[in-house]
């Protein structure tokens, strides 16, 4: 459905879909630094992964012809989403927070609803503190030595990233509807009807009628917004949920009743299907990276 076809969603709906959203922000850190260049530095974004840059004193240069400013100043943020190469030059004596992070497997969805490249002039006047934050980030996971220094450092980029998309939302940046992946404020009703309660065995019946529309208007419009049919949609966010889960030390068991499976051997096959491994290897091998 093109977007000009559904009006605009109310105030009130698009604090509810930007709130959700910013809940649904899980990250790791590949590498974080607080740069100070006594010679210029140049610093590539946005590659295999998100990168956010918070300029604290000076300024940095982007590259020309571009589409971007010629330059940001201090007090201002960038975040890049690696859908295309870009570089940042930080000349000598100024500073910036450079961070490359990876989504967690159930946010990886959101990558879909940020910006290629969004920019933010005057965000420490917006989100001050967020941004007083970011002058004390920059040590990078491999070298956190205190205990618990990878959770505190992993909670605090969180929460620069999530202030910097909700001041990008708020500068009027973002498309027409954003955050919402379908334009389409029935079929978001119906989105958030299913991420709010995976577990429930969702029929296309109960979706469409919470949908307020007909089955066959309904499945159609659907398929046509999110790009795979009802059910497929409701197996792609049990999954997501059954990651988190997981990764929260939550049992196979546990999570296979909360997600409404009728057995441990059913919620297994699905899983497998889903990510290619049983959910106690999956685990296994995520854990480490989200320790």
């Amino acid at each position: 459905m093109s977007p000009v076809a559904s009006p605009p969603a109310p105030p009130a709906a698009r604090d509810d879909a930007l709130g959700r959203l910013l809940g649904e922000v899980a990250i790791s850190i590949r590498s974080q630094r607080r740069l100070r260049p006594t010679t210029a530095e140049t610093v590539a974004l946005g590659a295999d992964g998100l990168s956010l840059v918070y300029v604290i004193a000076g300024h940095i240069d982007l590259p020309a012809g571009a589409g971007l400013p010629d330059a940001l100043t201090a007090g201002d943020a960038l975040l890049a989403t690696g859908a295309r190469a870009l570089t940042a030059f930080v000349p000598a004596g100024s500073a910036a927070l450079v961070s490359h992070l990876n989504l967690a497997d159930s946010a990886a969805h959101l990558a879909d609803l940020l910006p290629d490249v969004g920019w933010i002039r005057g965000f420490a006047q917006l989100e001050p503190a967020a941004a007083a934050l970011a002058q004390h980030l920059g040590v990078e996971e491999t070298a956190c030595t205190r205990e618990g220094d990878l959770v505190i450092c992993r909670m605090m980029a969180t929460t620069l990233l999530q202030s910097v998309i909700r001041a990008w939302s708020s500068m009027g940046c973002a498309p027409q509807g954003w955050p919402s992946r379908s334009r389409d404020p029935f079929l978001d009703r119906v989105a958030d009807a299913i991420a709010d309660d995976p577990g429930r065995e969702w029929t296309v019946e109960q979706m469409a009628s919470a949908s307020a529309l007909s089955r066959s208007v309904f499945t159609e419009r659907f398929r046509r917004a999110f790009g795979v049919s009802p059910a497929q949609y409701v197996a792609e966010v049990r999954m997501r949920a059954a990651r988190a889960l997981l990764v929260d030390g939550r049992g196979v068991s546990e999570v296979s009743r909360e997600l409404g499976y009728s057995s441990d051997e059913g919620f297994s096959r699905a899983f497998r299907r889903h990510t290619g491994l049983t959910p106690s290897a999956w685990r296994a091998h995520r854990l480490p990276a989200h320790a």
